[in-house]
């Protein structure tokens, strides 16, 4: 794939400047999220059929990321990224109203698929922009930013819930999304156009077989694959089955606001460290303790109730803190950089697929014991195995 040259654009621009919209993915994802869950509850009516939901959904979003390389073979980053933001603004508007099941649905996947581009092309573009800074300092206040802007974001999307309807506050992630779109456009970044090609699926399909084949030869990437799933199929658990919980255990809207804004303090106060930290001690020894830990909260969680499992899903999140800024640092520090473009589509798959595999095991878990709090015995369980593969060669 031929690498993207970059004609102009303003001086002041460094890999700090496209971490910094990490802020606007913090705070329209985190409105995005916050109540995201709910409204597919009221549209399904349990959370069963919501898992699977998720999982179909996120099967389509996987199958995105592996063809990302070939959309960056015919069409620039900064031209994709501007379509997609602009286009994540839109649709999310346009999800805030009370359109019918089928529209929302629609909406939904034309989103996800923006929103993986916007996944996909913020780091490599800080990886382009590195320079002297390295990764792990970029990847830290990315990681940072995201979290100041989640910290407030569930209290803002639950008043906006209980003020104007949970569906009107995917209003408020589009104009977020609108605001990161005009800071890009401030960049002035201006890259070669691709000379145009004739699209063949039949070589399309072979490159991205040679592409996935080729990554999994690359020497460690097994395993950096399985332990990046692992701490995604944790995280994906988490996001889609806390919220039902803490309505189901009788709690109001604004104390689950509550619930995640306090979840988010331990990724504010550890983004920064764990960045100075990964570089002091490597980053194997906090992903394993992030782990650990997780099975332990994830097991305790199978049967608290009340105010006391609350508290355990606030303490949980110390260990998804310990995790989040490190599991890209793997990747990153496993290739060469004219390698990442090529390779990263690939790599991505392992934050999708858990998307749709625990949302499938969930259901299961739930139709199985006959209750939500059964999802996280297996979610214990795949941190451990995430522990026992980090600590493999390959």
């Amino acid at each position: 794939m031929p690498k993207d040259r970059y004609i102009s654009m303003k001086e002041t621009v460094s890999g700090f400047s496209f971490a910094n919209l990490g802020i606007f993915r913090g705070f329209g994802d985190g409105i995005y999220n916050a109540v995201y869950a709910l409204v597919l509850l009221a549209i399904f009516g349990n959370s069963a059929t919501v898992g699977l939901y998720v999982a179909i959904y996120s099967a389509a979003m996987m199958l995105v990321t592996l063809f990302a390389n070939e959309a960056f073979r015919y069409f620039s980053k900064a031209n994709i990224f501007h379509f997609s933001m602009l286009a994540t603004a839109l649709v999310y508007f346009m999800m805030g109203f009370s359109v019918k099941t089928g529209t929302f649905i629609t909406l939904d996947y034309i989103s996800g698929i923006t929103i993986v581009f916007i996944g996909l092309i913020i780091p490599l573009f800080m990886s382009d922009f590195s320079k002297n800074i390295g990764m792990a300092k970029l990847n830290s206040r990315y990681y940072l930013w995201q979290n100041v802007g989640a910290l407030f974001a569930p209290m803002i999307a639950m008043s906006i819930a209980g003020n104007f309807g949970e569906r009107a506050a995917f209003l408020a992630s589009g104009v977020l999304y609108g605001l990161g779109f005009l800071m890009f456009k401030y960049f002035k970044i201006v890259q070669e156009d691709k000379k145009p090609k004739k699209l063949s699926p039949r070589r399309t399909f072979k490159s991205l077989w040679r592409t996935m084949v080729s990554f999994f030869r690359h020497s460690g990437m097994t395993r950096v694959y399985m332990v990046s799933f692992g701490r995604n199929f944790l995280a994906a658990m988490r996001s889609l089955y806390v919220p039902i919980m803490v309505i189901e255990q009788g709690f109001s809207k604004d104390t689950l606001g509550i619930v995640l804004t306090l979840g988010i303090i331990p990724y504010v106060i550890l983004s920064e460290p764990m960045g100075r930290l990964a570089r002091r001690y490597g980053n194997r020894i906090w992903m394993l303790a992030g782990f650990l830990s997780f099975a332990g909260f994830a097991f305790w969680a199978s049967f608290a109730t009340g105010w006391t499992l609350l508290a355990v899903f606030i303490l949980w999140q110390i260990s998804g803190a310990l995790m989040e800024p490190i599991q890209d640092l793997l990747f990153f520090d496993a290739t060469k950089k004219d390698e990442q473009a090529k390779y990263y589509g690939v790599f991505r798959t392992s934050t999708m697929l858990p998307k749709f595999v625990a949302p499938l095991v969930g259901a299961g878990f739930i139709m199985f014991f006959g209750g939500t709090f059964a999802v996280w015995l297996i979610t214990g369980v795949i941190a451990l195995m995430s522990a026992w593969m980090l600590l493999g060669k390959k």
